[in-house]
C-alpha cells in the first residue's frame, strides 16, 4: 500500500495479526528439539536449586539424628521451597521450549494450545529425567549414609538400618568390646529386630530377650544394663520409625503438589514464550 504525503511516496507493508512461519521451520505438531532442550534446562535449574537447598539445610527428610529436633517452621519452609523449585525449573524449561519452537499462521487458540502442549511435554520429560537420576543416585547415597562397622570396614547391613542407626550406636556402645565378635552382622541383625518395633504388636518377647543377650555379648555389660538399653532402644526406634513414616508421607504429598503446580507453570510459561516468539519474528512495518 502506498500513501503520498507532500510529494513523498511512503510504502507501508501490512502485517498479518497472526504469527508467520519460522523460516525453515518444520510443519510438525510436536517439535522434539525444543522439548528436549527445555527438559534439559528444567533439569539443570532443578539440580542447582536442590543443591542450594541442601547446602543451606532445607530438606523435608533426613537420616541424620539431628533431624528429629527439626521445627515445624523448617518443615513448612522446606515444603514451600520444594514447590518454588518446581515452579522455577519447569517454568524456565517450558518458556525456552515455547520461545524456540517453530510456528505458523493459525488461530490464536490453536497456537496457545500447541505452546502449552510443548510445555507439558517439557514437564513430563524433565520429570522422567529427574526420576531416572534419583534412582541412579540412590545406591550411592545409601552407601554414603550407611554407618561404618569399625575395623571390619563399611557396614553391609540393610539400608533401612539408617533409620535406627543412632539407636544402634547407643545400644552397642562399649568401653572394652570383646575381640571375638562380628559387630557388623550384629548391628544388621539388631536393626532388623528394632524395625519390628513400629508394628502393631511391637517387638516380640523372644526377640527382646535375644536382643538383650546380643547386646550383653557385644558390649560386655551386665544383663540388667543390657535390658535397660534394649528397652530404651525399642522406644526410640518406634518414635524414629514413626517420624520417618510421617516424613515420607509429607515428602510424597509435597512432591506430588510441586509436580502438579509445575505442570501448570509449564503450560503457562510455554504460552508466554510463544507470545514473545511471535512478537519477535513478526516483521515490523517498513517505511521507505
Amino acid at each position: 500500500m502506498q500513501q503520498s504525503l507532500e510529494g513523498t511516496t511512503i510504502a507501508i507493508t501490512e502485517v498479518s495479526d497472526g504469527p508467520v512461519p519460522t523460516p525453515g521451520g518444520p510443519l510438525s505438531y510436536i517439535h522434539w528439539g525444543p522439548v528436549v532442550a527445555g527438559a534439559m534446562a528444567a533439569a539443570a535449574v532443578a539440580f542447582v536449586l536442590h543443591v542450594f537447598a541442601a547446602a543451606i539445610g532445607l530438606a523435608v527428610s533426613s537420616t541424620a539424628p539431628t533431624w528429629r529436633d527439626a521445627s515445624l517452621a523448617l518443615w513448612l519452609v522446606s515444603g514451600l521451597y520444594l514447590i518454588f523449585a518446581a515452579l522455577m525449573s519447569y517454568g524456565a524449561g517450558a518458556y525456552l521450549a515455547g520461545r524456540v519452537r517453530s510456528s505458523w499462521s493459525t488461530s490464536k487458540d490453536e497456537i496457545e494450545f500447541r505452546d502449552g502442549t510443548h510445555g507439558i511435554l517439557v514437564w513430563a520429560l524433565a520429570t522422567l529425567l529427574t526420576v531416572f537420576l534419583a534412582l541412579a543416585a540412590a545406591p550411592v547415597v545409601t552407601r554414603l549414609a550407611a554407618p561404618t562397622g569399625g575395623a571390619a570396614g563399611p557396614s553391609s547391613s540393610i539400608g533401612s538400618e539408617n533409620i535406627v542407626a543412632y539407636d544402634l550406636d547407643r545400644l552397642f556402645r562399649a568401653e572394652r568390646r570383646p575381640s571375638d565378635i562380628d559387630l557388623t552382622y550384629s548391628r544388621a541383625e539388631a536393626g532388623r529386630i528394632l524395625l519390628t518395633a513400629s508394628g502393631r504388636t511391637g517387638v516380640a518377647s523372644d526377640d527382646r530377650a535375644y536382643l538383650t543377650s546380643l547386646t550383653a555379648a557385644n558390649t560386655g555389660i551386665a544383663q540388667p544394663e543390657a535390658e535397660r538399653r534394649v528397652d530404651s532402644a525399642i522406644t526410640a526406634a518406634r518414635e524414629n520409625i514413626g517420624r520417618a513414616r510421617r516424613s515420607s508421607v509429607l515428602l510424597a504429598f509435597l512432591t506430588g503438589a510441586a509436580a502438579l503446580l509445575g505442570a501448570a507453570a509449564a503450560w503457562f510459561a510455554a504460552g508466554i514464550g510463544g507470545q514473545h516468539r511471535d512478537r519477535a519474528i513478526s516483521p515490523p512495518p517498513r517505511v521507505s
